[in-house]
């Protein structure tokens, strides 16, 4: 799978394009988020993503002094840029160092995808699966481990797992997976867990007919009230609020 990193100031606007964007059917995973190109910049060159999305316009460093740097040293990851209609001449700088697109403010529903799905090529398909375990994907840089504990939170995302469970699973040890899975992702195993469980839950609450209660049992969540605070956490917005704006724009 294509590692994408996030920089972006505004932090509804950040939930938003890492929880609502199926992230998972475009061969990707969101490995780190930033809120300014001095973060970006430290995040890409530890991470070194295939796809950076980054907004223009941010505090501390912005977003094409954050891509001059980083070409300077030798980045070659592809970027997005966001910007509003009156930052156009300024993206401009931003297309001269090589960056593959840019986006208006406020984004529409399809855009993003599209922009990526033009920037990286299909992924490779995954390998079988080994005998009596689970589905390990093709190499990506990272190692096995990872991706096959990655790969047991989409297929059991639904059931009361955790480090424990998905150590026991490999059959190594709890701690070395915690520290391998922080360490290639920047997300602990239960972070990467929520924010799948609540992307998967966006796409069903798009459908108004699912309830929240629905969303919420659906993504291995018994209690609702306890989703809906998680869900408003990340998000910034309450289930039902965002069940209400969906049809419209992504943000």
């Amino acid at each position: 799978m294509y590692k994408v990193i996030i920089v972006e100031d505004e932090i509804t606007v950040r939930r938003g394009i890492v929880l609502t964007i199926d992230w998972n059917a475009l061969g990707c995973m969101v490995v780190g988020e930033a809120s300014c190109g001095e973060e970006g910049e430290s995040l890409i060159l530890r991470l070194q993503p295939d796809l950076v999305v980054t907004d223009l316009k941010m505090p501390r460093m912005d977003g094409v002094e954050m891509i001059t740097r980083l070409r300077q040293a030798g980045c070659a990851c592809r970027f997005i840029i966001l910007t509003a209609f009156s930052d156009f001449q300024y993206a401009r700088s931003a297309l001269r160092l090589g960056v593959g697109d840019y986006l208006l403010k406020p984004l529409k529903n399809g855009e993003l995808e599209e922009a990526v799905r033009k920037l990286l090529p299909a992924p490779d398909a995954q390998t079988p699966p080994p005998p009596g375990g689970i589905s390990i994907p093709s190499p990506t840089g990272k190692s096995q481990y990872v991706e096959a504990a990655i790969q047991y939170i989409r297929t059991h995302y639904r059931e009361d797992i955790s480090i424990s469970s998905a150590a026991g699973e490999l059959e190594i040890s709890e701690g070395y997976l915690s520290r391998l899975f922080k360490k290639e992702t920047s997300y602990t195993f239960t972070s990467y867990l929520i924010y799948y469980r609540l992307q998967t839950a966006m796409e069903l609450l798009k459908d108004r007919r699912v309830r929240v209660y629905e969303a919420a049992d659906q993504v291995g969540y018994t209690d609702t009230a306890y989703f809906s605070a998680q869900f408003k956490k990340f998000a910034g917005m309450s289930p039902s609020d965002y069940q209400n704006r969906c049809g419209s724009i992504i943000l």
